[in-house]
């Protein structure tokens, strides 16, 4: 198993700078891979490209951009473009996102979001590809052919629900998970890629794991801390829902806590389950956790 960082993404009053030293930090330490979310602040596959581009040797990821505001070439086009000043490291994280931000912020239709993703991806898959895309669904029609450099980048799925799953499975490179603990994965999330990838006749797909990590000798505090910093997602409905496959009552019972011997044994077992990639978003105690990670690469 892989084992990346999920960044936080900066605040300060030069963000691309501090996001350039992140990305080199992580690469100097060893780190397989960086990932970014795309949420309300920075643009996350131009700000890998940016400050991405001075560091080789490291993959860097979105995690996830929303598909709703983009027309799919659109993001192919864009995606391409940043894959090239990389180097070819981008790995293409995109996901539906949720019914408040699509409805409620952007405006769009959050009707049938399987429908939605599967016709976003084929018309981003072969355009990424550099292939020729002439398509009509009942929501995205495109007839174009991409010149852009960068094809061939990795696109993964965010992918919780059965059908989402399926996609991924299908014809994604695999996932990006968030919030979703390791009976979970184990139970629901690798099994059900595995069919699909081997329904379609396709490789493993990829199973890109993050959860919030913290090396501590108070598991209850650190627990607690993550329970407020993440409450958000204890309330969305995609992710309560695989909270309550796990078991959790919220955020904090699926962080990874605790000493070193204890988070190394947690991580182990995401590797056990299917995880290829883990991304350890750090939220407390960061020295002392990064460097138990460094222990594992």
């Amino acid at each position: 198993m892989r084992i990346g960082l999920l960044l936080n993404e900066p605040s300060g009053p030069e963000p691309l700078r501090d996001l350039a030293d992140a990305i080199a930090s992580a690469h100097a330490d060893g780190f397989a891979s960086a990932w970014l979310s795309h949420i309300f602040g920075l643009d996350a596959i131009t700000a890998l490209a940016v400050a991405g581009a001075a560091t080789p040797g490291i993959e860097l990821g979105t995690a996830v951009v929303p598909t709703y505001p983009r027309h799919p070439a659109a993001l192919a086009q864009q995606a391409m473009t940043a894959n090239a000043a990389l180097d070819g490291r981008l790995a293409l994280g995109i996901g539906l996102s949720h019914r408040l931000v699509i409805e409620d912020m952007y405006g769009y239709s959050f009707e049938r979001p399987a429908r939605h993703m599967a016709e976003y991806l084929d018309i981003l898959l072969p355009a990424v590809r550099g292939e020729q895309v002439s398509y009509q669904g009942e929501t995205l029609k495109a007839d174009i052919r991409l010149t852009t450099p960068g094809a061939g980048l990795p696109v993964l799925v965010a992918a919780l629900a059965p059908r989402m799953l399926k996609l991924a499975g299908s014809r994604a490179a695999g996932t990006v998970l968030w919030m979703t603990g390791p009976r979970t994965v184990a139970e629901h999330v690798a099994p059900a890629l595995a069919a699909a990838a081997e329904e379609a006749g396709r490789d493993r797909p990829r199973i890109v794991c993050m959860l919030p990590v913290c090396v501590t000798d108070d598991p209850g505090a650190a627990r607690a801390r993550a329970e407020e910093i993440f409450a958000v997602y204890g309330q969305l409905p995609s992710y309560r829902a695989m909270l309550d496959r796990e078991g959790a009552a919220g955020p904090g019972d699926v962080a990874i806590v605790g000493d070193e011997a204890s988070v190394r044994a947690q991580i182990e077992e995401l590797a056990e389950t299917g995880v290829t990639d883990f991304g350890a978003a750090l939220y407390s105690g960061r020295d002392r956790t990064r460097d138990l990670l460094r222990t594992l690469l």
